[in-house]
């Protein structure tokens, strides 16, 4: 059964660091695009970034520069580091199988069940 488990959130000031992992387990992760989804308070969920299965890298505008995805595929692990974080970046981050699904069902992407970022002074 395939399973995503996310870690490394937390609350961090506006201007901080996290770097997010995701836990990949249950199909085969290096043949898969995988993306990191985030849903903000009370708001739907939104493609941030995705890698594909070489490496290569697509963020949306709202990260673009503060972002960097990465992956392992050698231990199935899927990471994001979000830098200069701001209040808007607060919301349940979700690691998910597929490409971007901005003009799409993001709700229909196998996903992990989130971890919390919360920015805050």
């Amino acid at each position: 059964e395939p399973q995503l488990v996310e870690s490394g959130g937390g609350l961090v000031q506006p201007g901080g660091s996290l770097r997010l992992s995701c836990k990949v387990s249950g199909f085969t992760f290096r043949m898969h695009y995988m993306s990191w989804l985030r849903q903000a308070p009370g708001k739907g969920l939104v493609w941030i970034s995705g890698i594909d299965q070489t490496g290569n890298a697509d963020y949306a505008d709202s990260v673009q520069g503060r972002a960097s995805i990465s992956r392992d595929n050698t231990k199935s692990m899927l990471y994001l580091e979000l830098n200069s974080l701001k209040t808007e970046d607060t919301g349940m981050y979700f690691c998910a199988q597929g490409n971007d699904c901005t003009y799409d069902d993001c709700n229909s992407m196998l996903r992990g069940q989130g971890t919390q970022v919360t920015v805050s002074s």
